[in-house]
């Protein structure tokens, strides 16, 4: 199998900071020395509940999570569900939760966001309550209403795209409805759906990378067919040239580690993938 060198240069990081598009940055803590944030995205652990995700995810090193609704909050509210319809206390419950083990919420996805702007407005609010540098969603039929609230809640918006065939599955129509839009609106960019899809993902990546402000970060064995997810460096992805080219245009998102295979032992490949961003950093800084 193809492995990837770390070594790509990429622009002074003094460069890529000043290019970084508007909106409310991650945490600093939450930073790596690359200028962006390594991320479990919560999906990883669904066979758990969330208060067990954010530990599981804090073990594997990473610096923060990305929530998705609906999984069970657990700990001290049971079958509660994560979304936009919690209570104050709650939230609170879940940031000293995170506090509690080194971790931040970056991001929250996928989520529907509907055109009505009030109803949308819930889902604005959970995000500024917990600190969120953005959310990711597939509802594009209410960009209006999203590049709106986008704007005014300084939160950034990041449309997903799903393989070929499927709502969003082609991140090039996506970029033409978004393209003149606020800053705020871009791209969660799933390198494994693009592989999956028969794409070379650095080649989609260079078209879409000005409007990337998150990622779902996967490896894989072929850019053909499906094939189950990788620890990073070990497929056939080359996510070192993607990230190059994300941060040669300003990026400074969520790298969220979304790994759907091994769903109850997956922590130790989790670590792996952790641990190869962090080189990655480190080389790059």
């Amino acid at each position: 199998m193809k492995r990837r060198s770390l070594l790509t240069m990429v622009p002074a990081a003094s460069v890529l900071f000043a290019m970084r598009s508007h909106g409310k940055p991650i945490p600093q803590p939450a930073l790596t020395a690359a200028g962006f944030s390594i991320a479990v995205q919560c999906w990883s652990f669904n066979k758990y509940t969330l208060w067990e995700a954010i530990e599981k995810a804090a073990s594997t090193g990473a610096g923060s999570v990305e929530l998705y609704p609906g999984q069970k909050l657990g700990g001290p509210h049971g079958d509660l569900k994560m979304g936009p319809d919690l209570k104050p206390e709650v939230y609170q419950s879940l940031l000293e939760h995170l506090t509690k083990n080194g971790l931040v919420a970056v991001n929250f996805g996928v989520c529907e966001i509907p055109k009505d702007e009030t109803k949308a407005r819930a889902t604005f609010e959970m995000a500024k309550t917990l600190g969120l540098y953005g959310l990711t969603t597939e509802s594009l039929e209410a960009l209006d209403t999203i590049e709106k609230l986008a704007k005014e809640y300084d939160v950034k918006v990041c449309f997903h795209n799903h393989p070929k065939g499927t709502k969003l599955g082609d991140p090039l129509k996506t970029l033409e409805a978004i393209k003149d839009r606020h800053e705020n609106v871009g791209f969660c960019c799933d390198v494994g759906h693009l592989a999956s899809s028969g794409w070379e993902p650095l080649e989609i990546v260079k078209k879409i990378s000005t409007r990337i402000r998150s990622f779902h970060f996967k490896d894989r064995e072929s850019i053909e067919k499906w094939t189950h997810d990788r620890p990073f460096g070990t497929g056939v992805i080359n996510l070192p040239a993607i990230l190059d080219e994300a941060r040669s245009k300003g990026f400074a998102g969520n790298v969220s580690i979304e790994y759907e295979h091994n769903w109850e032992t997956s922590v130790p490949e989790i670590s792996q993938c952790v641990g190869y961003l962090r080189a990655y950093s480190k080389l790059k800084a």
